[in-house]
């Protein structure tokens, strides 16, 4: 082994021993410092917190409502009648009549009934309405005559018939806007169809309505 060697081994166990020695003092300071501050926080001033419990504060006084005022009128003072004294006057002197001791003659008047009101007269029958098919056997139809005029019109017959023939006729137009010469036409067909072609037996009086169209 030469000097060197040597010298280089002494320099490192020297740098060895210094690291060892470091790590001591920061482990001695740590542990110094650390029991420093666990001394000083138990040394610390110890707060003391009193809790006040909360008392409720006592309910409102009710209140009171007086009654309502008697607003009804007083009554009226009583005043004392007057005291006066009122003298009736006498009563008049009554001078009886003679009197006969004949009673009177009494007449009775029999109250006269009143005469009983006539009872009112039935009204009328209505006559039923009698058309050509329920008295006649035998009917026509009348034919459009030819005339200047174009249109429909209806025509409402009255018919009297005597001994089974039509001997009457009162014709009514229905409808309006039919030619005057037209229509006179129509009445025409259709008297002549009533008494040439109508058998009704009997005396009747009969209603029948004719319809034409023209084009």
């Amino acid at each position: 082994m030469n000097f060197a060697q040597e010298k280089q081994g002494a320099s490192r166990f020297t740098g060895l021993g210094i690291v060892i020695l470091i790590h001591v003092l920061i482990i001695w300071a740590l542990a110094s410092g650390l029991a420093r501050k666990a001394v000083e926080m138990v040394k610390g001033p110890i707060e003391t917190k009193v809790i006040e419990e909360k008392v409720k504060p006592p309910p409102p006084p009710e209140k009171v409502v007086p009654p309502p005022p008697d607003l009804k009128a007083p009554p009226p003072p009583y005043v004392p009648p007057p005291e006066f004294q009122v003298t009736a006057p006498a009563p008049p002197a009554v001078i009886q009549a003679p009197t006969s001791s004949v009673p009177p003659a009494t007449t009775t008047v029999a109250a006269t009934p009143p005469p009983a009101a006539a009872p009112a007269p039935a009204p009328a029958p209505k006559p039923a309405k009698i058309t050509a098919g329920m008295v006649c056997t035998k009917m026509g139809k009348p034919e459009a005559p030819s005339v200047n005029w174009s249109g429909e019109a209806l025509l409402k017959v009255t018919a009297t018939v005597k001994a089974g023939r039509v001997v009457s006729t009162e014709v009514q137009s229905l409808r309006s806007g039919v030619d005057r010469k037209a229509l006179r036409a129509l009445i025409a067909a259709v008297n002549d169809t009533l008494a040439s072609t109508y058998e009704c037996p009997g005396d009747h009086i009969f209603e029948q309505e004719f319809q034409f169209r023209i084009e």
